[in-house]
């Protein structure tokens, strides 16, 4: 397929692919709906806000992005329409409660963009009970990551104030979603540096079988053993038999945050790398194995290009470290800050391709894996740059479910817009497990991390017998 309605196509990405894998098992194709609302503790001028919504579509190309499919080839492609002229509307949840104006955008949240040549997001001008303006978007994940979400939303404003403030600069211009998408499928072609990539993971992959580690410690793991007659299983089931999913989140204040973020500066270490050493080591101490393994996504938003021609771009990897407890904890986090620096290295490579080489080598069982846990620590907020200059104007930020998950557990760690403390949201099944389980593996990842700061020359093994 070369065009549509006139229109150059473009194949789809291992990244918005990887989307397409997983939504084919799942009975409902929201799944790929990402949700959010962005409001403002002020009253706005909502035909200024709806120019600033149109601009903002005209200057992000994969926000116009359609899909369209090749039933000779049976093969997915994407195009760039000229124009988003379709309405944008408003919705006064005045009169009514907080909690049925969130059941409304969830109900949004959970209708699937699951048809050829239409808008892959929605946006909706909204007024909550509490007297927040601002807006309500929902898009398809091939489309849309929580970059290019919050790279939109903060464009939306800055276009808003910089028309109706004085003093506010012109927001400086997007970058090219099909320029990036061209680079991308170049590199997917058969490139020196996927052959690179390619060597690198299946050299990690060749050394040795990871091990499954639970969150509530190896009762999967032994039973899974127990299932298979196979007392030496290193895989186990990662999720449940639905994909029924709730999201629920842990605050964590902005005075302790601030002691974590103070650690990290100082130790010249991202925050990730320590959310990496609380997960780890709490793994550790709840199954008694040094060995650990989880997934973390990587943004792959190192250029400006990247960072502002919008898409999705998230690829996910598993993450292994073998840190004995004999070693300090400042130790195992400059560990994972150097296995983290040479991993980003090579990430444009295919997640898929590496978990399917990863099964030819070791065979575990269907539906059983090694990672328990997914993690997303997102740096980006809106207070940066343009968003300052609004000065004390509070405003919130809101996820919503879309109901499925399609697999047990991915935790998204993000900085709250009202205080800057930090947000750990919990993705789960379900079926797989409970808030109150969740809220024990965050209170010992909490504590973990608070020792570790506090004590960074402190032993891992005690640690673990302190907390």
């Amino acid at each position: 397929m070369k065009t549509r309605k006139g229109y150059k196509t473009y194949p789809l990405t291992v990244a918005q692919k990887f989307h397409n894998y997983y939504a084919r098992y799942c009975p409902g194709k929201e799944i790929l709906n990402v949700g959010t609302s962005l409001t403002i503790e002020a009253e706005l001028n909502l035909d200024e806000l709806r120019k600033a919504i149109y601009k903002a579509y005209d200057r992000c190309e994969s926000m116009r992005a359609r899909l369209a499919y090749d039933k000779k080839e049976e093969e997915w492609y994407q195009y760039i329409v000229e124009k988003e002229d379709r309405e944008i509307e408003f919705v006064d949840f005045t009169g009514r409660t907080m909690e049925e104006a969130e059941q409304e955008m969830t109900a949004w949240t959970r209708v699937p963009f699951d048809r050829e040549d239409i808008p892959m997001n929605r946006v909706v001008i909204i007024r909550t009970p509490d007297g927040f303006e601002g807006i309500y978007i929902v898009g398809d994940h091939r489309f849309l990551d929580a970059q290019s979400l919050i790279g939109f939303l903060k464009d939306v404003i800055e276009l808003y104030c910089s028309a109706n403030f004085e003093g506010i600069p012109y927001p400086a211009d997007m970058r090219s979603y099909t320029e990036q998408v061209e680079k991308d499928l170049a590199y997917e072609a058969g490139s020196r540096a996927q052959e690179r990539d390619r060597a690198y993971f299946r050299r990690l992959i060749e050394e040795s079988e990871p091990i499954y580690n639970g969150i509530e410690g190896p009762g999967k793991l032994q039973e899974a053993r127990k299932l298979t007659g196979n007392p030496n299983l290193r895989a186990a089931p990662t999720g449940s038999d639905s994909f029924a999913a709730a999201i629920d989140i842990f605050h964590l204040e902005e005075e302790p945050t601030r002691r974590l973020m103070t650690f990290c500066e100082r130790q010249h270490v991202s925050l990730q790398c320590l959310l990496i050493m609380g997960i780890r080591t709490c793994l550790q101490k709840l199954n008694q194995c040094d060995d650990i393994s989880m997934q973390i996504a990587y943004a792959r938003r190192a250029t400006l290009q990247e960072k502002k021609s919008g898409g999705t771009r998230i690829h996910c990897f598993p993450f292994r470290t073998m840190l004995p407890q004999e070693k300090t904890f400042l130790e195992g986090i400059f560990e994972i800050r150097d296995k983290q620096n040479e991993v980003f290295r090579y990430v444009n490579f295919n997640p898929a391709e590496y978990l399917s080489y990863r099964s030819q080598c070791y065979n575990p069982p269907r539906g059983m894996g090694y990672e328990t846990i997914s993690l997303t620590y997102q740096p980006a907020t809106l207070r940066e740059k343009g968003l300052v200059d609004l000065g004390d104007i509070r405003y919130k930020t809101k996820r919503y479910c879309n109901g499925y998950y399609s697999d047990g557990l991915y935790l998204t760690v993000m900085h709250r817009p009202e205080d800057n403390g930090l947000d750990f949201s919990f993705e789960h099944q379900t079926r797989a497990y409970s808030r109150e389980q969740l809220e024990y593996f965050y209170y010992y990842i909490c504590k973990i991390m608070f020792k570790g700061v506090e004590t960074p020359n402190m032993k891992i093994g005690d640690i673990i017998k302190l907390i």
